[in-house]
């Protein structure tokens, strides 16, 4: 079991998990050369979008779970803090976690596990799809995360056309009979099943994981003894039935950058932080 050491409800996460070794053959052939991560959106790659979302709510220590083109990432960010020789600054802390084969979006997880430094995620922290750009209120997330006790949270988006995703069956029981009214939020939800892809007429709801997840160390205790595990498939219908598995909706911007017509979207229309 892991050590159950929370933040309290006012200091926000510091460290985060940035899933960043996709193939990215959606987009080839602009990604037959150059990682995903770090395609360019408006001047800056990918990822530095990214980064300036996470340091806007100070955390400011990052892994960057690489493995396609992992070497071009390495050399561009470095540690993330200026150094002789012009390297930029980046303005957090930035650590390598290198997938040799794909391990699935539990990859990270499972690294550090295997690798026994379970004590450098021993706090509350943050782990997000590097391939998505999502404007959420972090903080207003984490909040409702540490009042409910809750081991993950993710970040849910409404869609239009949910036939395209998994979609969320939520409990429309856990609000209204909660009796401490503090913890009652409309956007704060709890989630049972997500449902694969329904016809649009049978989907549970239009809410999807933008995949911004904010996590507890006890996570780590939910992972299957493999090599490759999927978040979707095995970690959250596990924590979904131990009723450890919530939702914070969000009406902010959020992009999938994964195919070329959404790439040309997020150039167009993402504000930044």
């Amino acid at each position: 079991m892991q050590p159950k050491k929370h933040n309290d409800n006012t200091s926000l996460p510091k460290k985060a998990i940035i899933l960043a070794g996709g193939l990215g053959t959606r987009l080839r052939p602009l990604t037959l050369t150059v990682p995903k991560p770090m395609i360019d959106v408006n001047g800056k790659t990918l990822t530095e979008h990214i980064l300036d979302i996470l340091k806007k709510y100070e955390i400011n220590e990052v892994y960057l779970s690489v493995s396609y083109l992992g070497h071009k990432i390495q050399e561009y960010f470095g540690n993330g803090i200026r150094q002789d020789g012009g390297q930029k600054d980046f303005g957090v802390k930035i650590n390598y976690l290198n997938e040799e084969k794909p391990m699935g979006t539990a990859g990270p997880l499972l690294i550090l596990k295997r690798e026994k430094r379970l004590q450098e995620l021993n706090e509350t922290f943050v782990m997000l799809n590097g391939d998505n750009l999502f404007s959420l209120d972090f903080k207003k997330m984490y909040e409702l995360h540490k009042k409910n006790n809750a081991v993950a949270t993710i970040g849910l988006t409404r869609v239009e056309d949910p036939s395209k995703y998994g979609v969320v069956r939520i409990d429309n029981k856990f609000n209204s009979e909660k009796s401490d009214k503090s913890k009652n939020n409309k956007d704060f939800v709890k989630i049972l099943e997500f449902v694969e892809k329904p016809k649009k007429e049978n989907a549970p709801s239009n809410l999807i994981s933008s995949g911004y997840y904010i996590l507890e160390p006890e996570v780590f205790d939910y992972l299957p003894e493999k090599d490759f595990a999927m978040m979707e498939k095995e970690v959250w219908p596990a924590l979904a039935k131990a009723g450890k598995l919530f939702g914070f909706i969000s009406d902010g911007q959020w992009f999938d950058t994964g195919t070329m017509e959404a790439y040309e979207t997020v150039k167009k229309e993402w504000k930044g932080v």
